[in-house]
């Protein structure tokens, strides 16, 4: 668990001095220890504790870092489907370092629970070939890659002992062993057809996983490890693709590169209460590192495989009142598909993946970097983050 310091406001009105000013802030101490009490959540056994149950996103505020990620390395890791490898990328610089090849089709870099390796997800394109290539974030270098079918997408199991391998082409889960990746158990999930992005409830029971090929979303019982059921979002143009829960867990924000927007889901009854447009083949979503607005990022595109220089640009929604507050679009035009944002919140790093290209936003402007890479990017990651423990993708940090 992070140790945090908070100063206290020594500026204050001169009659607020010596036991006054104690009796003062003890008061306001018990009153903000019982408004958590009244709101505490109750987790599944081995996750840790939600510290604020009004922002789950708490603990990766601002380069709050973990001493799990002491000494790694400030880089962004790209994967690019097309040419098979990953290219490193100094943030500082924005300069390309250096790359490395991979397995084939790699998808995602996803931070391991432990916050000590990433994952690079080499699905193959659903073929049985798929493997996962560790990355050591202390030297920036690929390991020995492992073998495992059609990893799409990989996530971690609220506890952090097990990893979730999406085996997007066969429609199914595989829970692996966090660290060695021996399977442990599948998961058939027949009606979800494209199964890949997901998120998870507050306390860890659940987790909703998109289907990108059938229009709804499925929802998983983390504890019992089955379906509970299916949401339909649109049965004729639906294609759900990121999702993100809100900072206090109610309700889970969907993007759908067909409806051109963001669907809002009451996790708990797992019901349709809203949507927001935002623009074309809306696609992944990042809270910012306050907890206050998620970052949208659409593709400009309907298509998997889209034309260059489309109509991209990045939504931002403010949580508080569900609507747009900026749009920025990419200058000359682009593809803005997955990435994160930097520790200090200041960078949102996106793959360019119709372009072949990176996007370095600035997220108080909106302004716009460009850095070239491989063929295809897709979901890169930025490291080190903040965070306790990463429940996978390009980085859910807790």
């Amino acid at each position: 668990m992070l140790t945090r310091t908070f100063a206290i406001n020594t500026h204050l009105p001169r009659f607020w001095h010596g036991a006054a000013c104690a009796a003062a802030l003890a008061f306001s101490a018990l009153l903000g220890t019982a408004a958590h009490a009244a709101t505490a959540v109750t987790t599944v056994p081995g996750m840790p504790p939600v510290l604020n149950p009004a922002n789950l996103y708490s603990e990766s505020g601002a380069d709050a870092f973990s001493p799990a990620v002491k000494g790694a390395l400030q880089r962004v890791y790209v994967p690019n489907i097309r040419s098979d490898d990953v290219y490193v990328i100094d943030p500082a610089t924005f300069k390309v370092l250096y790359k490395f090849k991979v397995g084939r089709s790699p998808q995602h870099i996803v931070p391991s629970w432990d916050l000590k390796t990433l994952w690079v997800t080499n699905n193959a394109e659903g073929r049985n070939d798929g493997s996962l290539t560790p990355i050591d974030p202390m030297t920036g270098k690929p390991g020995e890659a492992v073998a495992v079918d059609d990893p799409y997408n990989m996530y971690f199991t609220p506890d952090g002992k097990e990893a979730i391998v999406v085996a997007e082409a066969f429609a199914r889960l595989d829970f692996r062993d966090a660290h060695t990746m021996a399977l442990k158990s599948r998961l058939e999930v027949p009606g979800c057809k494209g199964i890949n992005h997901a998120d998870f409830s507050i306390d860890g029971r659940y987790a909703i996983f998109t289907c990108e090929f059938g229009g709804r979303l499925a929802k998983i019982d983390m504890v019992n490890r089955k379906v509970l059921g299916y949401l339909q979002l649109d049965k004729r143009t639906g294609m759900p693709q990121d999702v993100r829960v809100s900072p206090d867990g109610k309700v889970f924000y969907v993007a759908d590169m067909m409806a051109d927007g963001v669907f809002l889901i009451d996790g708990d009854s797992f019901t349709k209460i809203g949507f927001i447009h935002t623009g074309p083949g809306t696609h992944g979503l990042y809270p910012s590192r306050d907890g206050t607005r998620l970052y949208v990022t659409n593709r400009g595109s309907h298509r998997i495989h889209g034309a260059r220089r489309g109509k991209g640009s990045v939504s931002v929604i403010d949580y508080a009142t569900r609507k747009v507050v900026a749009n920025w679009p990419i200058p000359g035009g682009g593809s803005p598909d997955m990435g994160n944002v930097n520790a200090d919140g200041s960078v949102l790093w996106l793959s360019g993946r119709f372009d072949d290209v990176v996007y370095a936003i600035d997220t108080h402007t909106g302004k716009v970097r460009t850095i070239k890479v491989g063929m295809e990017p897709h979901g890169l990651t930025v490291w080190p983050q903040p965070g306790r423990y990463s429940l996978g993708h390009t980085g859910i940090m807790r």
